[in-house]
């Protein structure tokens, strides 16, 4: 249950979620940049044991297959956001997720996908949670993953 008594590291715990380390970038960029009191994530992709999900929305992935992705790429947002931010208690508000979905031209549920993150963000930090969002459908995510999703988060 949620209440404005319980910590985050409790949420994680009813919802059953261990955050994984900050993962190492595979390419030329950081995980996190802080500017001010706002921490702006690189994308993470969705992976699954340990490797990239690989799919295609409308042609290999439905809809409910993506909403688990988008779900196991917001776990990794919140393992490198809580290192940025020094920990999850010190997040002010989740201000924005930008995602992009790997679909063919005539799969329209991008929205529906990222609903998985958005709603574990829901669950965690509460109305702190609640975001400003665009879900985009796009040809291709770097090592074929089916989503990719970005975030900006404001801290103390």
């Amino acid at each position: 249950m949620l209440t404005s008594n319980t910590s985050i590291a409790e949420r994680l715990k009813e919802l059953g979620i261990t955050l994984p380390p900050v993962s190492v970038p595979a390419a030329a960029y950081v995980p996190f940049v802080r500017s001010g009191n706002l921490v702006f994530l690189s994308g993470h992709i969705a992976r699954r044991e340990g490797k990239p999900w690989v799919g295609q929305f409308g042609r290999d992935i439905d809809t409910a297959t993506g909403v688990d992705a988008a779900r196991a790429v917001a776990i990794d947002l919140l393992g490198t956001l809580q290192a940025a931010a020094g920990g999850l208690d010190k997040v002010v508000r989740i201000v924005k997720l930008m995602s992009l979905v790997n679909s063919t031209p005539d799969f329209t549920e991008q929205h529906l996908v990222t609903n998985g993150a958005s709603e574990l963000f829901g669950k965690v930090f509460g109305d702190r949670g609640a975001h400003a969002r665009s879900a985009f459908g796009v040809a291709q995510i770097p090592m074929g993953a089916c989503v990719e999703i970005e975030l900006i988060a404001e801290v103390e």
